[in-house]
């Protein structure tokens, strides 16, 4: 599957027949991928530009997003960073159900990949806790409040589009709902988040106006 969501078996070798070749560090490219195609869990070969590689990809993007912000906040000393710690670990479990298209999984590997609604309610409350010092939103605010409000709300807008990359999934079947909701949810959570961290910054966020004579 794609890149950072790769998961590798590795055989236990007994250390008295190991051989110099044996001992090799596993090298990072498999070549398996280069006609095009690519695994999923299930070891179904699908083209590479298949959906279910769009979503696994934009997943991917979307931790990778989040852990940059991280590095932004941990500059700033928040104490929320464990929070984001925990979503990229949640995500890489995201990647392995999208990575199990029901259509070709056995029950065995249904069973290691469910999702559970669990994640869901667990943003939830961390929404509910920030939004609690939050001042109410009266107007639009664009991405803005300093570099970790920022990269925050870039996260947020991936985070939407990995939710779009992952609908079709679950309205086939292929995936189970709780992955879409949890994406869903996670967008709620990096923007309030972003406020959050624009607040205790000192940040102010930037309000849209309307330009003078309209949009062009």
């Amino acid at each position: 599957v794609a890149a950072g969501l790769r998961i590798v078996h590795q055989p236990k070798i007994s250390s008295s027949y190991t051989t110099k070749s044996e001992d090799r560090i596993p090298k990072i490219y498999t070549k398996t991928g280069d006609k095009g195609f690519s695994s999923t869990f299930t070891g179904e070969r699908r083209p590479k530009e298949d959906h279910i590689f769009e979503a696994l990809g934009t997943t991917d993007e979307l931790s990778s997003a989040i852990g940059l912000a991280r590095e932004f906040c941990l500059e700033k000393g928040h104490s929320f960073t464990d929070q984001l710690d925990k979503i990229q670990c949640v995500l890489q479990d995201v990647g392995s159900n999208i990575a199990t298209p029901r259509s070709s999984a056995r029950e065995s590997h249904i069973k290691k990949t469910k999702f559970s609604s669990q994640p869901v309610a667990e943003l939830e409350s961390w929404i509910d806790s920030y939004t609690e010092e939050l001042p109410p939103l009266t107007s639009f605010i664009l991405p803005s409040g300093g570099k970790s409000s920022a990269a925050l709300h870039v996260a947020r807008a991936v985070c939407r589009r990995a939710e779009r990359c992952v609908a079709p999934i679950i309205r086939s079947g292929e995936a189970d709902p709780d992955v879409g909701k949890y994406l869903n949810r996670l967008s709620d959570y990096l923007f309030t988040l972003a406020r959050y961290a624009a607040l205790k910054e000192g940040n102010s966020e930037r309000i849209y106006t309307r330009p003078e004579g309209g949009c062009v």
